[in-house]
């Protein structure tokens, strides 16, 4: 690196691993790798700290390596910089600290920011960690971009790792979770798993999502180490993994990142800008260099230090918007006198350009809710550079639809309809997530109308219709089991409905639809591209019917794979049913949420269904369909079409 004529020329002890470069990166916020500089590092003198605290009038180490004592083992400021470094003789991995900061006639003591590991809370202490892992899915990480392109079929398992499942009744560990996980994703054919937050958060009802620890995977469930064997088992298995990720507050909890050195570090002053009225939490200061670097780095530590396939960024619209939840007065305009927050807009856009170059084959993910343009398009075009994001308007259009009872759907016809509009405007993934079944919502089954054969009807209907829709796909864990309860946290999933027909109906079901959706190229291969989709029928309101289809991208010999897919909403079979499509040919039925092997009636088209030259819905073309009851059927033209 080159440094400006302006770099500072202090140059630290070389014990400090700290050289002029990394200081003058992290001063102009663009320092990507901070976790191999700061926090606990064991040499072969002792251990290597550094933290940074500009505001201190004195920083030191305290633990149980040298009693608690604030004195024994004082940093040493570098340069100008604000960062405070030193080497411990005695302090070794395993031991307990904190750092203990003076500012003025305050004493704070602070877990450690960058700490690699920490004490099972509610103990809040940093542990000095030197964990390694000898991976083994080098052939995976070799090929893993494409297994999550645009135009691979992404299924994605949401997992909170604590309430999975529950040996004897405790929480599980990283380790032992494993085999199991890795095993129930195969059967349901799922193609990666996300886990809810595992950055370490002293309340667990938070889900993770009040995170302290940036650095530290949990250690309710395990080491760094093994949290490492888990992604790798994984990986081997042929499964991603994707990280929640959450750079949009942080709790206040006195031992963390708040009031970090007597000022506000971390987060804005004033708390029109800095505190998060929804969350009771603390909003970074993302116009600050330093914050950039650290939010930056931690990103990057995931995906390389944990071979993370990605990250799903948590709470982006509350970071876009200066008055996010908040009333007239409430909130600070920017330099414009407008609403958006333009520093964490540039923060997002440098997030996601660092972490593309630094870790290649990786996929971001944006939770964004509302209408902000070029979210999941490059920085380069004015996007925020994302490669995904999640379809919030379909889900709660869709569940909106499903929770009416059918008698009344003719009249949401558009809820169905609508998402076709705005469908290629971002690279969208499809979220039935943990959000849709907490908070008194219920389970999903639970919101289907009508009696139990109906609900899990409407159920199956539902999810093989996500499977259809053009998107990439997510489902909270408990969906392949029909969970009829809310999801507790402190629970575990009811492993025992897998042995109720109805309940393994839908499993069955979750799995074939996953098979179809990775095999059939026209379910998958535009996902994100408005050519691989066509309405068929889209206004038979009356009927509560929708038919569509998807076709995929030409084959070597010009071949398009096409699928119809057609969604009948009530629950009243519908025989002789026409549907125009656009080619002659054998329309073979490949999917029936109504097969009986599912839990359904059985009604279906014997196998599939000849395309006639009949006109109909403006195709030179029809197929005479039956229509199962609360059901979608699949239909895959064979041959040249």
């Amino acid at each position: 690196m080159t440094l400006p004529d302006d770099a500072p020329d202090h140059r630290p002890d070389d014990d400090l691993g700290l050289g002029p470069e990394d200081l003058w990166s992290f001063n102009e916020g663009t320092h990507a790798r901070l976790f191999d500089h700061l926090g606990a590092h064991p040499t072969a003198a002792g251990t290597r700290f550094a933290v940074w605290a500009p505001a201190a009038d004195r920083v030191a180490v305290t633990g149980d390596f040298n009693g608690w004592d604030d004195g024994a083992h004082p940093l040493s400021p570098c340069g100008s910089s604000g960062i405070w470094a030193g080497v411990v003789p005695g302090a070794a991995p395993g031991n307990r600290y904190k750092y203990a900061i003076a500012n003025g006639g305050r004493r704070l003591e602070k877990a450690d920011p960058f700490a690699r590991r920490t004490e099972v809370p509610p103990a809040t202490a940093s542990v000095i960690d030197d964990s390694t892992h000898a991976w083994g899915d080098a052939e995976w990480m070799a090929g893993r971009a494409q297994r999550h392109a645009l135009d691979a079929p992404v299924s994605v398992y949401e997992v909170h790792l604590g309430s999975w499942r529950r040996p004897d009744g405790r929480l599980p560990t990283y380790r032992e979770i494993a085999e199991p996980l890795a095993a129930h994703v195969r059967a349901h054919g799922f193609t990666h798993v996300e886990f809810l937050p595992l950055m370490e958060h002293p309340f667990y009802g938070s889900w993770g999502y009040q995170v302290t620890g940036y650095f530290a995977p949990t250690a309710r469930y395990g080491a760094p180490a093994d949290l490492m064997y888990l992604v790798d088992h994984l990986h081997q298995q042929g499964i991603g993994v994707l990280f929640d990720w959450v750079p949009s507050h942080f709790p206040e909890d006195a031992f963390a990142l708040g009031d970090f050195d007597g000022t506000h570090l971390y987060e804005h002053a004033d708390p029109r800008q800095g505190f998060h009225p929804d969350w009771k939490s603390l909003i970074f200061n993302y116009g600050r260099n330093e914050v950039r670097s650290f939010l930056v780095s931690s990103a990057v530590f995931w995906l390389d230090r944990f071979h993370g396939d990605g990250l799903r960024v948590d709470g982006v619209a509350s970071m876009l918007y200066l008055d996010y939840s908040r009333a007239d007065g409430e909130w600070v305009p920017n330099r414009h006198g407008g609403r958006e927050n333009l520093e964490a807009i540039d923060f997002l856009r440098q997030l996601n350009e660092t972490v593309y170059r630094e870790c290649p084959g990786i996929q971001t993910v944006a939770e964004e809710s509302t209408a902000w343009p070029m979210v999941s398009r490059p920085t380069y075009l004015g996007g925020l550079g994302f490669g995904f994001k999640w379809d919030m308007g379909w889900m709660h259009d869709t569940l909106e639809y499903f929770g009416r009872d059918p008698i009344h759907r003719r009249w949401h016809q558009h809820d169905l309809t609508f998402r076709m509009v705005y469908a290629f405007t971002e690279n969208f993934e499809l979220p039935l997530s943990h959000d849709e079944v907490v908070h008194g919502k219920g389970s999903l089954l639970g919101r289907m109308p009508g009696d139990d054969w109906q609900r899990f009807a409407n159920l199956r209907l539902l999810l093989g219709e996500m499977v259809g829709q053009p998107g990439k796909k997510l489902l909270f864990m408990g969906t392949e089991l029909a969970e009829p309860r809310e999801w507790d946290h402190d629970g575990e999933l009811d492993w025992g409905l897998a042995d109720q027909p109805a309940h393994a109906g839908v499993g069955r079901l979750v799995a074939d639809a996953n098979a179809l959706y990775r095999s059939v190229p026209a379910l998958h291969d535009r996902d994100c591209d408005p050519d691989g989709f066509e309405w068929l029928v889209a206004d038979a309101a009356e009927d509560s019917v929708l038919a569509f289809l998807r076709k995929g991208a030409p084959d070597a010999d010009g071949v398009v794979d096409q699928v119809a897919v057609v969604a009948n909403h009530t629950p009243s079979p519908r025989t002789n049913y026409r549907i125009g499509v656009p080619c002659a040919g054998r329309w073979e039925e490949i999917l029936n949420s109504d097969a009986e092997v599912y839990g359904g009636s059985g009604w279906g088209n014997y196998g599939g269904v000849e395309a006639n030259p009949v006109p109909a819905h403006g195709r030179p073309f029809s197929v005479n369909v039956t229509l199962p009851p609360l059901a979608v059927v699949f239909l895959r033209l064979r041959g040249d079409g």
